[in-house]
């Protein structure tokens, strides 16, 4: 069974993906730690942002595995080295191309071949699997996602107000539904589900009994 998630950036996804595998007993596929591995390989390979065909078959060949919350490349545990900020600033000259992207989504199907997966990403249940069986939509309000990440930053001991923070995740979210591959967009068929006003513990409890009651459902229909 493969459960995608999708939404903004800052709703929790990672963190709650994480968790409900953990709760199903699902293995996780953290997307964004695909896109960000190729970044960090790309950097160290000295491959150009503007070598689209070379990024590609990077993608298409670059010896990386995922294991539990670890990200290795060529046998090195780069799971801190690809969270830096220099990789987030970077990471949309590999997430934008259509041929990387694609590439990537190539990996990520062949991942999950006969496996049970909770995914997250932006185009989980729309690109990579538009047949899943359980598609949730996680969404927060601009303000209580910027309030997150700004708590999350200043814990870090980043200098920054909680006014900039919110206007970069504005600015993020426009980027997001406006990327002419992979687009931010709830499937027609997902749940939207609003995080808002709810801790992590409830999040999950409430997210598994949707995939659970789906899981039901679809052995009623087979049975």
């Amino acid at each position: 069974m493969i459960v995608t998630i999708d939404g903004p950036a800052g709703a929790g996804k990672s963190t709650v993906a994480k968790r409900l595998a953990r709760r199903l007993e699902f293995e996780f596929l953290d997307t964004g730690a695909m896109y960000r591995v190729i970044t960090l390989a790309a950097m160290v390979d000295g491959i150009p942002w503007t070598d689209i065909a070379g990024l590609a078959q990077l993608a298409r060949a670059c010896r990386f595995e995922l294991q539990d919350s670890r990200m290795l490349l060529n046998g090195n545990d780069v799971s801190e080295a690809i969270r830096a900020p220099e990789i987030t600033q970077l990471i949309c000259n590999v997430a934008d191309p259509p041929e990387v992207r694609a590439a990537l989504v190539d990996r990520q199907r062949d991942w999950v071949a006969k496996r049970d997966v909770v995914t997250e990403g932006r185009d989980q249940g729309t690109v990579a699997f538009p047949d899943a069986e359980c598609k949730i939509f996680l969404v927060a309000s601009p303000e209580e996602r910027a309030q997150r990440r700004f708590r999350e930053l200043r814990a870090k001991g980043m200098d920054l107000t909680y006014e900039d923070v919110l206007a970069m995740q504005l600015d993020r979210d426009q980027r997001d539904e406006r990327r002419p591959v992979g687009a931010l967009r709830k499937a027609d068929d997902a749940i939207e589900f609003s995080t808002d006003s709810l801790d992590l513990d409830q999040v999950v409890d409430q997210l598994e009994s949707i995939v659970r009651k789906r899981q039901q459902e679809l052995a009623g229909a087979s049975s």
